[in-house]
């Protein structure tokens, strides 16, 4: 049973930076795809951004693109969100989730994670 801690989030203008970790414990770091998803009031939880269990491969939202940056660090179990040029739109609460190599899924689709953590909130003002 993985377990998975957000850290990092906080109140912040327009244009500011932020990095968002997610700490994990209990199980195969390196082993699992760790995705990052987001949540607005009223809102469904999108995808945000995924690295790959093999940290080859990366994967964002269009909304993102360009702005966000994830990282892992195997060795620390450690997965990062770099986040800048934040804007208003930004606002949600951003959760990690952690998919399995050995299963199937999408890694943009929130139902392919089997573990997730309770998320930060992050608040963009205008």
């Amino acid at each position: 049973q993985m377990q998975l801690v957000e850290s990092g989030g906080g109140l912040v203008q327009a244009g500011d930076s932020l990095r968002l970790s997610c700490a994990a414990s209990g199980g195969s770091f390196s082993s699992y795809t760790m995705g990052w998803f987001r949540q607005a009031p009223g809102k469904e939880r999108e995808f945000v951004a995924a690295n790959s269990w093999s940290g080859g491969s990366t994967y964002y939202a269009d909304s993102v693109k360009g702005r966000f940056t994830i990282s892992r660090d195997n060795a620390k179990n450690t997965v990062y969100l770099q986040m800048n040029s934040l804007k208003p739109e930004d606002t949600a609460v951003y959760s990690c989730a952690a998919k399995s190599q050995y299963t199937s899924g999408n890694v943009y689709l929130k139902t392919s994670y089997s573990y997730w953590g309770q998320g930060t909130q992050v608040t963009v003002s205008s």
